[in-house]
């Protein structure tokens, strides 16, 4: 009788893991993989194809061709639902698929439900592809209607934020020089320091050349209201609210899950995403295992950041192997300190660890050879 491995979700843990499935497969075991993309982005490199420097094939992982390779069903659809009591994953246009072990990597969503009007008029930074496709208008705009200002509001202040605003901020003046209207971005945080995660050398020195490239900084501020023109914001210095004009608002804030995982009945926290032990099993359900930005191991707290999903496929793999074979598991540690590579947007980057920080041209090259080597892994 065969077994069946359901993976939900293209993210970076679960595409280091099929190819190492590929590698060494299990007999009588059937892997299916359910994704809602078949192009798959790695986000290590989207602020470069953000400003450039990639293109979108350089940037995403094919599922079809990384599928095929490790011997895997691929089903394009979007899971919206788990019956944990039958064992199904239900999507939208798919029958119920089942399951006797199954695997979640499918990553977060920014928040945005609190605020009025950004579900409807903010672009999230994730799903990436709904990103990318408000990105393309904007690229779209500046090159049919090149008299038309630009205004572009960016929501939080951390790696992700200040990185999007150095790297639309270096595609968009690319061409200043045949452009007439003009460029205006402006980046909003609530918390008094940018990069709160990271010391200040990192947050100060990032500070200063988002000012210094003209980008306007609000901290201490609150979006309080998105419409399609413009976001109302609360300062923490005043008590007037201020209004910033935009043809654009892009939200990259803190993350939260989809709705439906914490709908499912598997153990989750305030947040929604799922809890798991050190072997990368959900603490509820043990024949689950999840990875990424979707899971959270309370005993080792970590930010959501690409370095730990890519850390964690090849223990992943092995947990997938042991639990089936009916073999010990071995737990999953991840660092405490780790290298944070935050690209500028000029083809130089800002090297952060604990205490430490550094900038320079060849920590963007040695951040373009890792962030290279990774995509070559899936690409066997």
């Amino acid at each position: 009788m065969s077994i069946n491995l359901v993976l939900i979700g293209g993210g970076h843990a679960h595409a280091i893991a099929l190819g190492l499935w590929g590698e060494n497969p299990l007999p009588g075991v059937n892997l299916t993989l359910v994704s809602d993309v078949e192009n798959t982005p790695y986000s290590g490199m989207l602020p470069g194809y953000v400003a450039g420097f990639y293109t979108y094939e350089e940037t995403h992982i094919n599922l079809s061709s990384l599928a095929k390779e490790a011997g895997v069903k691929l089903i394009i659809d979007r899971a919206i639902a788990l019956d944990l009591e039958q064992n199904q994953v239900i999507c939208c246009h798919h029958p119920p698929i089942n399951f006797d072990y199954l695997s979640l990597d499918i990553g977060s969503t920014p928040e945005t439900i609190s605020v009025p009007g950004a579900k409807e008029y903010a672009i999230p930074a994730k799903p990436v592809p709904v990103f990318l496709e408000g990105w393309s208008k904007v690229l779209q705009q500046q090159k049919e209607s090149p008299d038309k200002d630009i205004a572009i509001a960016i929501v939080g202040g951390g790696a992700g934020g200040v990185e999007l605003a150095l790297n639309m901020y270096s595609r968009l003046s690319q061409e200043s020089g045949v452009r007439r209207g003009k460029i205006t971005i402006s980046l909003i945080h609530r918390g008094e320091k940018l990069l709160s995660g990271h010391n200040n050398w990192v947050s100060n020195r990032l500070e200063k050349i988002l000012l210094e490239k003209g980008i306007k900084l609000y901290l201490q501020t609150t979006v309080t209201e998105v419409y399609d023109d413009r976001v109302l914001c609360q300062s923490s210095y005043s008590s007037t609210s201020i209004t910033i004009p935009c043809n654009y608002t892009f939200w990259v804030t803190q993350a939260t899950s989809p709705y439906w995982i914490k709908a499912s009945g598997i153990g989750t926290n305030e947040q929604g995403f799922i809890l798991v032990e050190d072997t990368l099993q959900s603490q509820t359900h043990p024949h689950i295992f999840a990875a990424g930005d979707i899971a959270t191991n309370p005993n080792y707290p970590r930010p959501k950041a690409g370095v730990f999903a890519v850390r964690q496929g090849k223990p992943l793999f092995q947990n997938w192997r042991s639990l089936i074979l009916g073999q010990p598991l071995q737990p999953y540690i991840p660092q405490e300190k780790y290298l944070a590579l935050i690209g500028t947007g000029d083809r130089s980057a800002i090297a952060s660890r604990g205490k430490w920080g550094l900038q320079s041209p060849l920590l963007w090259y040695l951040k373009d050879y890792i962030d290279r080597k990774f995509m070559a892994s899936t690409q066997k």
